[in-house]
């Protein structure tokens, strides 16, 4: 006999897919099984339900093997005599079988998938007491009960907490308010990171922005950029939509425009503070002229396109050392109580150069004379350069000795005027000769070895005193000479350590390039040059926020300081040595 299975599947648009397959055979097996020849994966259904046999002609017969029964035409039993002339259907769980017998005279056993089951067995209901679903409460129960779990947890349980704990000194113990960390919005900057789990450090009352006090509370040294009136009138009148913004802001407690937190935003992971934006700094002076008639400031918006030229400030008179303030538009011109220009050490075909080539080795000179390093010395960050010391950058060539006692080489004192006429008057000058007669640099100056200064004669050391600090003498050399109290002495000598007193400059940062890239020394013919670069120098690589890729974008806070410390001082340069003590403490602030 041959068994025609038609099985009839619905898609999830309803269309009906229709697969027939042949078994021939006397037997059927039927159940939930993958090795049944009619195979229902149904939960009601025994691995092995029930068998169809043919008996005689069309009619067949149907037992259940295992436990439970099935269904014909509507009534429940265990065996059933079926004709397949006539037709009957068989009911197993959630499946029904039509049985009929086709054209061809197969007996065709039609498979479809019901709504509802035809046995008790096969009751959706008690199946669903095998389920996961059937021992827990209903879904909307299940979301009613977490979201009440999550507001008293993550809402209610931090509030009260708060409101219970301990006020003072106390109130930064994370232990005061339970599970605020939940709050966490991110992890705290690099120069916070110890305040983590400590939310009421910084919020101090529930639902309100930190506030400017707080952040003072630690920060006691920051100032305000200006007095807070100046401040607001710089930024002149808000937008409508913007000063709108603010009031909604405010009504909240919001501090601001320009409280600490505008431009420190915190919980963006552990870096450093971001730097503001230009935006920042042009809301205020990108039109402060306009917004602050009085001030001495130009408009600054971009530095490539609106920033005015730099102000140096420079000294006018050493003795007073009075600084004015001079625009590098004009020639910059400062009496720093030096005689000498640039270009007399730098000129590779002079003197100086020569006498660096052959002192060579023994105090680092190449063999191409003196360079600039050979004299500036820069700081251990390398952000800036040491004052010249007399003693380490300029007695390779400029030696003071003037006398030789035993093996003892004397020297003057520099810097004290009064040590050099102490030292000069004592000295055992030998009056029947000159010291020296034809200076010579390097090598064997005088007799002896030894380079000394020329005296135009030995007969009274009054006079040898008067001849060194002359223009011609060995202090005139460097030095201007002037008459202090009366008395002979030499012009102070001022060497500024900055000569910007809002902008920073990082020498460290520009170590790629030759000091002549920006600093004219070698064309120098005086000694009251300074050698600034003006904006338009730094332009040529400096742009603003913005610029290209072929430029340095070079935002407002890369030279300038929100929080200003006092005019000149070492500690005004932003930090760029993370190993640098001093420059931590700088970041903080």
């Amino acid at each position: 006999m041959t068994f025609r299975i038609r099985q009839i599947e619905q898609t999830a648009t309803g269309r009906e897919i229709v697969r027939d397959r042949d078994i021939a055979g006397e037997t059927l097996s039927i159940g939930r099984s993958a090795e049944c020849d009619i195979h229902l994966p149904d939960l009601a259904v025994e691995p092995r339900h029930a068998e169809v046999s043919a008996v005689s002609g069309a009619r067949l017969r149907v037992e259940a093997v295992g436990t439970l029964g099935f269904v014909v035409d509507g009534a429940e039993t265990r065996s059933a005599s079926i004709d397949s002339l006539g037709g009957a259907e068989l009911g197993f769980g959630t499946y029904r079988i039509t049985v009929s017998q086709d054209e061809d005279g197969a007996v065709l056993l039609t498979v479809r998938k019901a709504e509802t089951a035809a046995t008790r067995s096969g009751n959706l209901e008690e199946k669903r007491g095998f389920s996961l679903g059937g021992v827990l409460p209903g879904k909307r129960r299940m979301s009613w009960a977490l979201a009440i779990v999550i507001v008293l947890a993550f809402l209610a349980l931090p509030i009260v907490t708060n409101i219970m704990s301990v006020k003072g000194p106390r109130a930064a113990d994370k232990s005061s308010v339970i599970n605020d960390g939940s709050w966490n919005p991110g992890e705290l900057s690099l120069a916070h990171h110890s305040l983590t789990d400590k939310c009421v450090a910084c919020h101090v009352k529930p639902f309100e922005s930190v506030r400017d006090e707080t952040c003072r509370s630690c920060h006691k040294d920051v100032h305000d950029h200006a007095p807070e009136a100046r401040l607001a009138a710089a930024r002149g009148n808000l937008p409508l939509g913007q000063a709108a913004l603010w009031k909604v802001a405010h009504a909240f407690g919001k501090e601001g425009p320009g409280a600490c937190q505008d431009c420190h935003s915190e919980h963006k992971g552990p870096t450093r503070l971001t730097a503001p934006s230009q935006q920042f700094c042009a809301d205020c002076h990108g039109q402060l002229k306009s917004n602050l008639p009085d001030t001495r400031l130009g408009d600054a918006g971009d530095f490539g396109k609106l920033h005015p030229q730099f102000t140096a400030r420079v000294i006018t008179d050493p003795v007073t050392r009075h600084p004015s303030f001079v625009s590098l538009d004009s020639k910059l011109r400062e009496d720093n109580g030096l005689t000498f220009p640039h270009k007399l050490h730098l000129d590779p075909m002079g003197g100086a150069a020569r006498m660096a080539r052959n002192i060579g080795a023994e105090r680092g000179y190449g063999s191409n004379g003196l360079e600039c390093k050979d004299c500036h010395r820069k700081t251990e960050e390398g952000v800036r350069f040491k004052p010249i010391d007399m003693e380490r950058d300029c007695e390779g060539c400029h030696s003071l000795a003037y006398e030789r006692v035993g093996g003892i080489v004397r020297r003057l004192r520099h810097g004290d005027v009064e040590q050099l006429t102490a030292d000069l008057l004592a000295a055992k000058w030998d009056h029947s000769k000159p010291l020296v007669s034809n200076r010579k640099r390097p090598g064997e100056y005088a007799e002896g070895g030894l380079y000394q200064f020329r005296y135009s004669g030995g007969a009274w050391p009054g006079l040898q005193l008067d001849v060194a600090l002359s223009k011609d003498g060995i202090c005139g050399e460097c030095h201007r000479p002037t008459r202090i109290n009366g008395r002979p002495g030499v012009v102070p000598v001022s060497q500024p350590m900055r000569y910007f007193d809002h902008g920073w400059f990082d020498h460290a940062a520009h170590k790629q390039e030759k000091c002549t890239t920006c600093h004219a020394a070698e064309t120098s013919t005086s000694a009251s040059d300074v050698l600034l670069p003006g904006i338009k120098t730094c332009r040529t690589c400096h742009l603003g926020e913005d610029a290209p890729k072929s430029k340095v974008p070079s935002s407002c806070a890369m030279c300038h300081g929100y929080h200003i410390t006092e005019t000149g001082s070492a500690d005004r340069k932003p930090d760029v040595n993370l190993s640098s003590p001093k420059k931590v403490a700088l970041r903080r602030e």
